[in-house]
């Protein structure tokens, strides 16, 4: 089980992700207060932390700074658009990820997985496999299981499946799906993300684009619960 402490005042969303992730490999420790998160962070230990930014006591983009400095635990911030802060400004400051309100729980369960999974690979142990329905990726193995049967992917395949799991409800762009597979800038030409979704499409029997969603002119959307 891994320990998440759960930093939010929003009694109803700490109630909703709480019952939520206990039905997993999770254990929810509920803090209220921005002011009382770092001494709870230090008794608790936690694997990971979910933190508000709008918090009585103290602001949460403080918070995040003060575990950070202590640190490196994961951290994952839920935002709102009415937040005075931005995505980079949240990243910036020392987190992680960042889930947006209102929080989908199959979302928010696969962006814990990947930050624990990329966490516990730094110490050389592995997390749980990420899961969207009838999907499960090892990525320890290198192992993709669809519908109860072993999935061959190529190596490309293989990558770009991954990195658009890990970043599950999230629309990524050509440019960012490239930077991350291969280290590279996308050049307004190159077509090979384009071709790889399609062959994942095919793969998984995902002739109306739902899994794998097309945001025209943004890129491409990974749906956590469109598998079934």
């Amino acid at each position: 089980m891994f320990r998440v402490m759960l930093v939010e005042d929003d009694a109803r969303l700490a109630q909703l992700v709480t019952e939520y992730l206990s039905g997993y490999e999770f254990t929810v420790e509920l803090v209220t207060r921005g002011d009382a998160a770092l001494e709870r962070f230090k008794a608790l230990a936690p694997d990971v932390v979910i933190l508000d930014l709008m918090l009585p006591g103290l602001d949460g983009m403080v918070v995040c700074r003060q575990i950070r400095e202590l640190s490196e635990t994961p951290i994952l911030i839920l935002t709102a658009r009415e937040d005075s802060y931005d995505e980079v400004s949240v990243l910036e400051q020392g987190a992680d990820d960042f889930v947006n309100k209102p929080v989908q729980p199959r979302v928010l369960l696969a962006r814990l997985r990947a930050l624990l999974r990329r966490a516990q690979g730094k110490a050389g142990t592995d997390p749980a496999a990420l899961e969207f329905g009838a999907l499960s990726i090892i990525a320890s193995d290198r192992v993709v299981t669809w519908r109860g049967e072993h999935c061959l992917l190529s190596n490309t395949e293989y990558k770009l499946l991954l990195v658009l799991a890990e970043s599950a409800g999230r629309v990524l762009s050509r440019d960012a799906l490239l930077k991350k597979m291969r280290g590279i800038e996308f050049d307004g030409l190159d077509r090979s993300i384009d071709n790889c979704i399609s062959k994942l499409r095919r793969k998984f029997d995902d002739v109306d684009s739902e899994k794998i969603k097309t945001v025209w002119g943004e890129g491409y959307l990974f749906s956590p619960s469109a598998w079934g």
